[in-house]
């Protein structure tokens, strides 16, 4: 026996399904006239967080990029 049924998973796990998030945009579009007044208030003001907000979304995040140097000189193994 593996043992499968010890994995923690049940049966409310996973995504959504794609009729509750279309409900819950159906229920917030009502409110997107006051979230983008908010948005640009808080943008204006110059706070930066709010402009971080607005430059991710509008613009996109950066890719993360990482430097790894590797030295040849020491041996991997011993």
């Amino acid at each position: 026996m593996d043992k499968r049924k010890f994995n923690g998973g049940n049966k409310n796990a996973g995504r959504k399904p794609k009729s509750e998030e279309i409900k819950l945009v159906e229920r917030l579009s009502p409110l997107e006239d006051d979230a983008l007044a908010a948005l640009s208030e808080g943008v204006k003001s110059g706070n930066i967080k709010w402009v971080q907000l607005y430059l991710s979304y509008y613009l996109g995040k950066p890719k993360e990029t990482k430097d790894i140097n590797i030295n040849e000189d020491l041996p991997l193994f011993l």
